[in-house]
């Protein structure tokens, strides 16, 4: 587990309120952010490790794990091409009568998926580029150095496809719809909350499960000192980027649904392209206000923190615990009395098929009881808002959720919170 040092707020003063919180590694951001790393983000597959070079075996665990995601990123262009070559194959055992019927517009689909692939590459290629020197208190180069190429998990690939997409949710004009209805609740309900813009820079945010950052760096640039924190290091990685290096509205574009071969309307869909960021990460207010990144995992970053925010906001982010209850009572006690909490999302719980890891899942009129007893006071909720999830607008195949969405008040009391 690990935290960043907190950030250097838009005035450039140094502030140390994560760093006394607990030690750890961390970047700072070109635009005022730091940002850390997670020790045990993505745990390493069996044969991730056994196909690792000997220079891996003098690493720790922190360090294997580093650079077996970062060898996930440099193993995409060879994995997806693999793939290709797999639906080329297939269309060649086709009879010549079948091929001729999908000539040449097929094929031509095919050029232009490896198109993609190679231009994806190119940019995960680049955005692991600086990685080994992103963190203030731990230097990576080593790992990035001993990397050898090798066949990563299909596991660690699904979750870079699934990063890809998320670029799309966080950072990108095609994932303003569901931005608008995931995040817009909780943003507003905030405001309502702390209207008086000379104020926000005093109020502490923390945004638990932030993935690539973007819902942190809304509430920094409405002049909130607001932390995000994440466990992937596949976010963490693409975070660091977008926040360091993009200094320009739609400087860079991907591929992100070269991957998906279903439930496409044309061919044109599949290969279609997006731009990001849709904002100039630089764009922040100097109020003196700060925004940092906490990496790592969430009970355990704050294990030792106490009353440290005004405002947590959560969003799809409770059903990634693995017993929830823990998560509430960590969230009572780092919140200040009267501090605010406000939380939009399903209960998808994260680890309910998983037979090797513990998981408890609970419908919501138990999470919702658990939350009044641990102390606090619900002052709004709605329940079946609609929303979605790095969803492809453009498929035949549409994924909503109906969640529940409540804001609440942590009540004054000796209690720390346990239920």
């Amino acid at each position: 587990m690990d935290q960043v040092v907190d950030s250097k707020g838009e005035n450039g003063e140094q502030s140390n309120d994560a760093e006394d919180a607990v030690t750890s590694q961390s970047y700072t951001h070109a635009n005022g952010c730091s940002h850390p790393q997670s020790e045990s983000a993505e745990k390493s597959s069996l044969d991730d490790k056994d196909c690792g070079s000997s220079a891996r075996k003098h690493m720790d665990d922190e360090a294997i794990t580093f650079e077996t995601i970062l060898n996930a990123f440099r193993f995409y262009k060879k994995h997806s091409l693999f793939k290709l070559k797999h639906a080329y194959d297939m269309f060649c055992q086709m009879p010549e009568r079948q091929r001729k019927l999908l000539m040449p517009q097929y094929l031509n689909h095919l050029a232009k998926l490896k198109d993609c692939i190679t231009h994806n590459h190119s940019m995960l290629r680049a955005i692991v580029a600086n990685v080994g020197h992103m963190f203030e208190n731990r230097d990576h180069q080593t790992e990035v150095e001993v990397t050898q190429l090798r066949a990563a998990s299909e596991f660690h690939m699904d979750k870079l496809r699934s990063t890809l997409r998320q670029i799309v949710r966080d950072w990108s004009i095609d994932g303003a719809v569901e931005r608008e209805s995931c995040n817009e609740p909780v943003i507003a309900a905030v405001l309502e909350r702390y209207p008086d813009v000379n104020a926000r820079k005093d109020i502490q945010i923390l945004v638990p499960g932030a993935g690539l950052g973007r819902l942190a760096w809304d509430f920094a640039r409405l002049g909130f000192s607001c932390q995000g924190n994440e466990f992937s290091l596949f976010m963490l990685f693409v975070s660091n980027f977008i926040l360091n290096r993009c200094v320009e509205v739609d400087q860079f574009t991907i591929y992100p649904w070269i991957h998906d071969s279903c439930n496409n309307w044309s061919y044109g869909d599949q290969v279609r392209p997006v731009r990001f960021p849709d904002v100039n990460p630089c764009d922040l207010p100097k109020t003196g206000n700060s925004f940092s990144m906490s990496a790592g995992d969430f009970i355990e970053v704050f294990a030792n923190e106490r009353e440290q925010f005004d405002c947590v906001a959560t969003v799809f982010f409770l059903d990634t615990a693995h017993n929830i209850i823990d998560y509430i009572e960590t969230i009572h006690r780092i919140l200040k009395p009267g501090g605010f909490w406000v939380n939009l999302g399903p209960l998808l719980y994260h680890f309910a098929d998983s037979t090797e890891m513990n998981s408890i899942e609970l419908p919501y009129e138990e999470v919702r009881q658990l939350v009044v007893a641990s102390g606090f006071r619900i002052d709004k909720e709605q329940q079946g808002l609609p929303a979605c999830y790095t969803l492809n607008s453009r498929s035949m195949l549409q994924y909503r959720y109906n969640c529940a969405f409540f804001a609440c008040t942590k009540l004054p009391s000796e209690s720390d919170g346990t239920v």
